[in-house]
């Protein structure tokens, strides 16, 4: 029912993660990078784009790791990672912010693309200081993006965060600090880490 192809060094640790959230089973399909793997015959017939994490569940395919997280939570409510009323405000507002205005602001930086002077307006992230202090500010005022509630959003938001602090390609802040710190503690966090991990050494050995 519930399909994953991934690769351990890619965004596939997300979803990774969301999968372990969930408590179903899944089948988990290991992708190599390359025309044997994400980019073989069989893969693209699932998903054109060549790209990890994909899911199909129930024969629909899925893409794009804030949109997993979300479906996820949607398609299995029996797991609690979706709020209610007020607070799917936060819930898709900061998702989305972080797979759109982030996401462009760090790749953004990290290949050296510059917004010219005075055409923040054109760029949907404005700028790359603009963009994580606005993260900053809210993270430094919630326990988790929906107040005491951990949600999907969390596994979107928290891995950009998580992400960002090991790679260092969003600075360290008190906010984000804390923040992953008990993202880390949660044991679906730990088993996703702990099965990639494994999958790395694997590969390696």
């Amino acid at each position: 029912m519930l399909e994953f192809w991934t690769n351990p060094m890619s965004r596939g640790q997300i979803a990774h993660w969301m999968m372990e959230e969930l408590g179903q089973p899944y089948t988990t399909h290991w992708l190599d990078w390359g025309p044997a793997g994400n980019k073989g015959a069989d893969f693209l017939a699932v998903n054109p784009m060549g790209k990890v994490p994909t899911i199909r569940h129930d024969g629909k395919v899925v893409t794009e790791a804030a949109a997993i997280c979300l479906y996820l939570a949607e398609a299995f409510p029996q797991a609690n990672l979706k709020p209610k009323g007020a607070a799917l405000a936060d819930y898709y507002r900061w998702t989305f912010f972080c797979s759109g205005p982030i996401e462009q602001a760090v790749t953004a930086k990290a290949l050296g693309w510059a917004v010219p002077e005075g055409r923040d307006s054109m760029a949907g992230f404005g700028s790359f200081d603009a963009a994580v202090n606005a993260l900053d500010q809210f993270l430094g005022g919630t326990k988790f993006v929906c107040g005491d509630m951990f949600t999907a959003a969390d596994v979107y938001v928290g891995s950009t965060v998580d992400w960002g602090l090991m790679f260092k390609s969003m600075p360290s802040r008190p906010s984000f600090e804390a923040y992953a710190a008990r993202l880390r503690e949660r044991k679906a966090y730990q088993s996703a880490k702990a099965i990639n991990a494994a999958r790395m050494g694997a590969a390696q050995g």
